[in-house]
């Protein structure tokens, strides 16, 4: 064999050993590296950033496609009987949707001549009946939590659970001015909730990996905000009072915005007609408006109602048979099933408990929600 034809036999077999050796090489400078607990908690975040970003950008330009198709704007009457309102009028709202320009999120100062009960009226808008709780931010006896079944410390996770319970029995427990039902949940045993939770400036659910939905949340001085995770990127929800996440958006900037499977709703349930609640906010940002539908309809009639009555962000909540209210201790809308989730909203009248008000109180001055890690395990 001349020696040109032996060089050429040799050099796959150098490159082989020199990537072999490569590779061990690297192996043990990985292995150095990842034996040290920040090393490993920085590449895993490292690498959930750049997996966040990549859903982001694939979002993005889902987004400036054609809108996703979904049902026309049926509204279908619903069946169900509810408790009348006494002395509540209908009230009818504008055709014309306000024009409301972009704001930034402020600090809503809170005055004791504001105190007064939770407003709640009947309303019916565009052909949809609806009960309308405002909540008013700036009344300093107003304060909005969660409510968990079985008075649990912590949410249901697909490790952990604490079940259901039926929605009488956490209205008798909270005592509140509004109690009703908050996010999707599995139907699983677990019965895990949607997304990461915060109440009262305590974590009810985490994971670094939630990118899920859309939240809304409460930070310091009532600031809202709503943040859609695949397009806007995660929310702080280490600088949230009160953090809920559901969804799919349904005004964005004062527009009807609906782009559900980008936010990773694919659920008939939620994509077709079906009983609803919604929540959003005005482009002052001093109040919630809460929305529990009386009929059954699709999330392009849900939206243009909550931009009706003055919505700049909106978001829808759970519903179907999860679809509950209860006003001053009487329940206008049973649910269909036990629920794991229930948002709880006081005021003058029903005054919220003293821990409620002591864990606000530490929030304005810089206390902040942090994971327990002997709880939650990622």
């Amino acid at each position: 064999m001349s020696k040109r034809k032996q060089s050429e036999g040799c050099r796959p077999m150098l490159r082989r050993t020199f990537l072999f050796l490569t590779g061990i090489a690297l192996a043990r400078v990985a292995a150095d590296y990842f034996t040290i607990a920040q090393n490993r908690d920085s590449f895993l975040t490292l690498a959930g950033q750049l997996w966040q970003k990549s859903l982001a950008f694939l979002s993005s330009i889902q987004s400036n496609q054609t809108p996703e198709s979904l049902p026309s704007n049926p509204i279908v009457k619903s069946g169900k009987t509810n408790q009348p309102l006494p002395s509540n009028p209908i009230v009818k709202s504008s055709e014309n949707s306000p024009a409301a320009p972009p704001s930034q999120p402020k600090i809503i100062r809170r005055s004791a001549k504001q105190a007064k009960p939770v407003q709640l009226d009947r309303q019916n808008v565009a052909g949809a009946s609806f009960y309308l709780t405002t909540i008013d931010l700036a009344d300093p006896e107003i304060y909005i939590t969660i409510g968990l079944a079985n008075n649990a410390d912590f949410a249901n996770t697909s490790k952990v659970t604490r079940g259901d319970e039926p929605f009488e029995n956490m209205v008798s427990r909270y005592r509140a001015a509004v109690v009703a039902n908050g996010t999707f949940f599995g139907k699983d045993e677990q019965k895990s909730v949607l997304g990461n939770m915060v109440s009262a400036g305590k974590f009810l659910k985490y994971s670094r990996w939630e990118n899920y939905g859309t939240t809304l949340g409460i930070k310091a001085g009532n600031q809202l905000e709503m943040v859609t995770a695949r397009i806007e990127g995660k929310p702080d929800w280490s600088q949230h009072w009160f953090s809920l996440t559901c969804g799919p958006r349904l005004v964005k900037g004062g527009k009807v915005w609906l782009s559900p499977l980008s936010e990773g709703f694919k659920d008939s349930h939620v994509l077709g007609v079906g009983s609803r609640t919604a929540i959003g906010f005005p482009a002052s940002r001093d109040k919630l408006f809460l929305v529990t539908f009386l009929d059954s309809l699709s999330l392009e009639a849900e939206a243009k109602v909550m931009q009706r009555i003055g919505c700049f962000e909106a978001m829808n909540l759970d519903g179907g048979a999860s679809v509950g209210l209860d006003h001053q201790g009487q329940i206008l809308l049973p649910p269909g099933r036990n629920l794991t989730n229930v948002l709880v909203v006081y005021d003058r009248e029903y005054p919220a408990p003293a821990q409620l008000k002591q864990s606000w109180e530490r929030f304005q001055k810089g206390s902040r929600p942090t994971p327990d890690k002997s709880v939650f395990f990622d």
